[in-house]
């Protein structure tokens, strides 16, 4: 079957399940959405957050881009166009969610591309006759994580370069957070919550961040077959 086709198909079943089988749920969306929870995620096909978590339309407020970054907030005279911000701004103060997550994962393809940068990157222009690096200046929105992990763990393997620097970077995106006002006073009235998630594509885990032990812990375990694949798991 076309690719198309598969799309295709996959929509009539959407829309057999939500149309048909179970109108209610949009019965109540058309007239507006009231998401709980905004997530920022990776592009990455193999993560999506919807899937991941069993959300129905509506659960989730979600912004993806490459490595799942939160740039710092700049002031609002700045020139260049912010869609990250903007749909940060939207779900703190527009739809007043309760959380933000940032959500990581193994294999990233956007921290892999931040490791493997040379150490002068972004110090040259470019030449006129060169595509913009998009993805680089992007990524080096994490360059702290990368300082840090080669600081840390010079001596260390590159998969282990590679998973420390993709939780880092989520520590960057929630440092870079609590840079935004309207985040700040957010926080401070308690009527949001900051989150950083990593999703173990190995191993099939979820792990999150605990400011206690300064550590990405388990919130799901392994399946028993994958256990092997990761140090034993103690939610």
């Amino acid at each position: 079957m076309h690719h198309i086709e598969q799309l295709l198909k996959g929509f009539e079943r959407f829309q057999q399940r939500y149309f048909d089988d179970e109108p209610g749920l949009f019965d109540t969306l058309r007239t507006g959405q009231r998401p709980p929870t905004l997530l920022i995620g990776c592009s990455d096909s193999r993560v999506d957050p919807g899937l991941l978590l069993g959300c129905d339309p509506g659960e989730l407020f979600t912004v993806r881009n490459i490595g799942n970054l939160v740039p710092p907030c700049t002031g609002r005279h700045e020139g260049s166009l912010h869609g990250v911000c903007a749909a940060i701004q939207f779900a703190v103060q527009q739809l007043r969610v309760a959380r933000i997550i940032v959500m990581g994962h193994g294999g990233c393809g956007g921290i892999r591309a931040l490791l493997a940068q040379p150490a002068d990157a972004g110090d040259h222009a470019p030449d006129e006759s060169e595509d913009p690096d998009y993805i680089g200046a992007w990524v080096r929105i994490a360059a702290p994580a990368r300082r840090q992990v080669e600081e840390a763990l010079a001596a260390a393997s590159a998969a282990e370069r590679q998973r420390a620097c993709e939780q880092a970077a989520i520590l960057v995106s929630l440092r870079n957070l609590q840079t935004f006002p309207f985040v700040r006073r957010a926080l401070e009235a308690g009527t949001l919550t900051l989150h950083g998630w990593y999703f173990d594509l190995q191993a099939g885990a979820l792990l999150a961040y605990s400011q206690r032990a300064d550590s990405f812990l388990p919130l799901v375990c392994p399946l028993p077959a994958q256990t092997e694949l990761r140090e034993p798991c103690e939610p």
